[in-house]
């Protein structure tokens, strides 16, 4: 009876833990990456700003760091023509999503002390994640039909 209890407590631990899948997720995010390119399943010019930030052209080319043991993160934006510098933000990746397969990533963005200003989030779709290559979908509504956006990432580091 001892050892049914233990194994009983046991199975409720592992439970509530994080699944192998998203520890070897985070293990595998760990570290530099530059976003390439960023494109959107419709043809046309869009006026987008992606992360309550700034326009694609400002996030093509930026470089982001994902430090996996406290869930934080920074990406810098470095084209001349935009608002340059570090952001800060609180990264969550999520179990797989059974409908679609694909991960849930929530990124929120956050001051340089982890504090949100605004406690707004976003939730995307962790699409591939290799050891070289992520990518992040995000599909919105605009009038009434989906769109979505996709975010390429190599890793660098």
């Amino acid at each position: 009876m001892k050892q049914f209890i233990t194994l009983c407590i046991a199975i409720c631990f592992l439970s509530c833990g994080t699944s192998k899948t998203v520890r070897t997720s985070k293990k595998v995010i760990k570290g530099n990456w530059t976003l390439n390119n960023i494109s959107y399943s419709e043809a046309g010019a869009f006026d987008v700003t992606l992360l309550n930030d700034s326009k694609k052209e400002c996030f093509e080319g930026s470089d982001w760091q994902f430090i996996p043991n406290n869930n934080t993160g920074i990406y810098t934006i470095s084209k001349s023509n935009c608002t340059t510098g570090p952001r800060y933000f609180n990264f969550t990746i999520q179990e797989i999503d059974e409908a679609t397969g694909y991960y849930d990533f929530l990124l929120k963005p956050t001051n340089e002390k982890g504090k949100s200003e605004s406690n707004v989030g976003f939730r995307l779709n962790l699409s591939n994640l290799s050891e070289s290559n992520m990518q992040w979908q995000q599909t919105l509504t605009v009038e009434g039909e989906p769109f979505t956006i996709t975010m390429n990432f190599t890793k660098t580091q």
